[in-house]
């Protein structure tokens, strides 16, 4: 699972923060995060918290066959893993360049820089020795992994106590913590990590910077060095250049970082030695305070309230004049409306293309309306009478043609035997002799103007035609 991007607003926020000396948890730049150190029930097990960055340290021992160069110094390994536990990033079982990048710094840290006498770990040389095995677990992501792995580390082995051996002859001597008490291991320093965030290519500097700060940097320094300010190795990644003198002032830094974290360690080895030798209460769970119902809740950040309304009126004095205070409102956005009590309900002008959509809708209405009053006039019947010539004229067809019938024609036609009469718009009407009846053809069915054409046959062509014939619709 791919760990959730910083969005362009909170790493201009970080950015932001950072450029005025501020950090999200109140500290300053040069400010390390609180350290705190609780051990197991058993030796070598320890968990360092830096701040919300939690890391389990286990160390093991056994015996087992030197190395063929090496054949009088004991062995020593390291292995961090970073669980899906830790953070949602880390997948179970694969070698990510961070982790390799991490068990490489851990091991010139504390293997190369000879922190441990390997010598005192041979038992027989050329056969047996002891090898330590340092196994890391990350718990907790909060950033700044390396430097809480690198205290744990140390933590756990200068606590750890290894089995007690006698050699007689060719026989090696396993003892139990019961019948010897076991043996510490001989350690010469204690190198101790600190990372350094640069941002803006080296501009500005944080000390232990968190998850979210790793995510904006631009290169990170990792300086170890023990409380003798001899420092044991020195890494910078990220790809950024960096000056003898912001190297110096990093170095510096670390020096005063190192001294406090070596005197923390000592003083919780020095009171877990005490709680041991006196019989008392020890372990993970006797070191949490759960007397009260709030054991587990978030150290709040101290916060400068001093000089707030001096700081308030400066914020307000150099803030931008408050707008003048219109009587009407008035809408700076195209396509906007006001809606409220005391408000008008309007919108705002439209913008060129919703001003062409609503034009094209217009033109389509206009045009629809066009059509239903052409169909309109074409379902209208224009009758004229003329009185004087006895003659109808109707009007009835697309083509607005006009049909004149002339009572005398239609009484010849009609009073023959039979014969086909042709219709104004084409279509032939054929006139039966038995039976004779006009004809008029009509687009639609059951025209609501029926009747008055009906009375107007009637009462126009009444007299010049015979009284069987029926007008039929």
């Amino acid at each position: 699972m791919k760990e959730t991007p910083l969005s362009n607003c909170e790493r201009r926020f970080l950015l932001r923060a950072i450029e005025e000396r501020k950090r999200l948890d109140g500290r300053q730049s040069y400010d390390y995060r609180n350290v705190r150190i609780s051990f197991g029930a058993d030796y070598g097990c320890c968990i360092v918290e830096l701040g919300r960055t939690r890391v389990l340290g286990q160390v093991s021992c056994e015996l087992v066959s030197p190395k063929l160069n090496r054949a009088t110094e004991g062995i020593l390994f390291f292995n961090l893993e970073l669980s899906p536990m830790a953070a949602p990033a880390f997948e179970p079982g694969r070698q990510s360049d961070l982790l390799v990048k991490l068990n490489r710094l851990l091991e010139r840290c504390l293997r190369n820089s000879k922190c441990i006498d390997t010598e005192s770990l041979c038992v027989v040389a050329g056969v047996k020795v002891w090898q330590i095995r340092v196994d890391l677990h990350l718990l907790n992501h909060d950033g700044n992994i390396i430097d809480a792995a690198s205290i744990a580390a140390i933590v756990a082995l200068c606590h750890f106590r290894r089995p007690d051996v006698s050699v007689q002859g060719e026989e090696v001597t396993l003892y139990t913590p019961e019948e010897r008490d076991p043996v510490p291991l001989s350690i010469h320093h204690m190198p101790i990590c600190v990372s350094f965030a640069f941002f803006q290519q080296g501009t500005y500097l944080l000390v232990d910077p968190s998850e979210r700060e790793e995510r904006v940097m631009d290169g990170l320094l990792v300086i170890a060095m023990n409380k003798h300010r001899e420092i044991c190795t020195i890494q910078s990644s990220g790809g950024i250049m960096l000056l003898k003198d912001q190297v110096l002032r990093c170095s510096k830094i670390t020096g005063v970082k190192v001294a406090e974290i070596t005197e923390l360690i000592q003083k919780a080895l020095e009171n877990d030695r005490k709680v041991r030798k006196e019989g008392g209460k020890f372990g993970f769970a006797e070191s949490i305070p759960d007397q009260k119902i709030s054991a587990f809740k978030m150290e709040r950040a101290p916060v400068d309230t001093n000089d707030v309304e001096e700081q308030a009126e400066e914020i307000i004095t150099k803030a931008d004049s408050p707008s003048d205070v219109f009587a009407k409102p008035i809408l700076k956005m195209p396509g906007m409306a006001q809606i409220g009590e005391g408000i008008e309900n309007f919108w705002g002008d439209l913008e060129e293309s919703e001003r062409e959509e609503e034009e094209e809708g217009n033109s389509d209405d206009a045009t629809t309306s066009e059509g239903q009053k052409m169909e309109m006039e074409e379902r209208n019947v224009v009758r004229k009478t003329k009185k004087g010539d006895d003659t109808i004229v109707l009007s009835d067809s697309e083509e607005e043609e006009v049909v004149i019938l002339e009572p005398e024609e239609r009484q010849k036609k009609t009073r023959s035997s039979g014969g086909m009469v042709k219709h104004p718009w084409g279509s032939l009407k054929e006139i039966h002799s038995t039976k004779p009846a006009l004809h008029f053809y009509f687009p639609y069915p059951s025209p609501p103007f029926t009747p008055t054409l009906n009375q107007l046959i009637q009462s126009n062509l009444g007299a010049g035609l015979p009284s069987s014939f029926v007008p039929v619709f």
